[in-house]
């Protein structure tokens, strides 16, 4: 089995959930929130943080609608993905977000009872479910 090291992506217009994962051994950790500008990253500061984890997939949370349609912070999100994919020659998949921030919460609700929990953010919490959501059914859309 061939171990892919994947980084996945909470995208947002102030703040992005960073996470990488290890298919080997199925486990993500989150990373630090990286600062946004209304939806646009520093791309040399990214770059620099993708060259240090070395990552072979990259995943990108899709935000779509409860009735699975498609909004303008949708839109912006796969246009990120594209660029990341362009520049980086990394493949890249868009993975449905719905419902992963609560689950991101919860999550860590349960870090703080056992005092695990330093100073994750839900963003972050929640781009390594996306991790470990692939890891179970890797399946996406393309962007």
């Amino acid at each position: 089995m061939t171990s892919q090291l994947i980084m996945a992506f909470d995208f947002g217009t102030q703040k992005m959930g960073m996470a990488v994962g290890q298919s080997l051994i199925e486990s993500a950790n989150p990373l630090a929130l990286f600062p946004m500008k209304d939806g646009i990253p520093n791309w040399d500061e990214l770059h620099k943080i993708i060259k240090q984890h070395q990552p072979t997939l990259f995943l990108v949370g899709l935000p779509l609608n409860m009735d699975e349609t498609e909004s303008e912070l949708s839109a912006r999100a796969r246009k990120f993905a594209r660029r990341l994919r362009h520049q980086t020659n990394i493949e890249t998949w868009m993975v449905d977000e719905r419902l992963t921030t609560r689950a991101a919460r919860d999550e860590l609700d349960g870090y703080h009872q056992q005092g695990r929990a330093k100073n994750i953010a839900a963003d972050s919490m929640a781009a390594c479910l996306f991790i470990e959501s692939w890891y179970r059914n890797p399946e996406g859309l393309k962007p």
